[in-house]
């Protein structure tokens, strides 16, 4: 079994009115060193897959069809290989 981690990001061209809200409010509680802040997804996902590469292609495929909007956002996905028990 593999563990896929998988992070999804707005594309840097894009407006990110989450992250900005969010750099806001840390501004008023007193974090103004924080310059810029972008909000994205971040998803676990455990594959029953023979090969690291095989749970790559699921997972990457999976971020294609569902989990990353292709136009807006960019993804990375990570594999590890984890027990069957965990």
């Amino acid at each position: 079994m593999y563990k896929a981690v998988i992070t999804v990001t707005l594309r840097p061209s894009i407006l990110d009115p989450q992250g900005k809200a969010a750099q806001h409010a840390l501004a008023t509680l007193g974090f103004e060193a924080i310059a810029r802040v972008r909000v994205g997804k971040f998803v676990e996902m455990w594959i029953n897959e023979e090969s690291a590469d095989a749970a790559y292609i699921a997972a990457t495929a999976a971020c294609e069809k569902l989990l990353a909007n292709p136009v807006m956002e960019n993804f990375h996905v990570e594999v590890a290989k984890v027990s069957d028990a965990g």
